[in-house]
């Protein structure tokens, strides 16, 4: 019998140690799997790195990045569980604080990051038409300085005597 032991002994390991590796790789698998589903993407995009390198979540490739390993964990950890993504990004907002957010929420004073730009540049071509207007309004109708009738007369004289020395 000790024979019939000796021999299951190294199979039995070998099984146990495919087992386990098998448990291993199918954890490793479903980690995977869930960076993959198209929620936890489309969560990862409205979430920036926290490292300071400002790249999306999902984008950041920092090598030895602690941060976006963590979060991303996190992330496919709340998309597993299947919790919603307001709660999801909320979690991540009180964690990290709101730079976490991709895009600042459009509320409240927030409004002017998305504003701004469209408006400030409106603004400033209207500014510039109605300048280059003003000034060809202020062109047509300035005749120069009032000059009397007899000052033309005598300018006249003067320039046909020149006219006349001339030839």
């Amino acid at each position: 019998m000790t024979k019939t032991r000796a021999r299951i002994r190294p199979i039995v390991s070998a099984g146990m140690a495919a087992l386990f590796l098998t448990t291993a790789l199918l954890g490793y698998v479903l980690t995977v799997r869930a960076q993959e589903t198209q929620r936890a993407k489309n969560l990862g995009q409205k979430l920036l790195c926290v490292c300071g390198c400002n790249q999306i979540l999902t984008a950041c490739n920092h090598v030895g990045c602690t941060y976006s390993h963590g979060m991303l964990k996190e992330l496919d950890d709340r998309v597993a569980r299947n919790e919603p993504d307001d709660l999801t990004i909320q979690a991540f907002v009180q964690e990290y604080g709101p730079t976490v957010l991709a895009a600042p929420p459009a509320t409240g004073f927030n409004r002017a990051a998305w504003i701004m730009p469209i408006a400030v540049p409106l603004i400033a071509l209207y500014l510039f038409f109605e300048l280059i207007r003003r000034w060809r309004q202020r062109a047509a109708t300035a005749s120069g300085p009032a000059v009397s009738a007899e000052l033309l007369a005598r300018a006249q004289r003067e320039a046909g005597k020149d006219d006349d020395e001339q030839r």
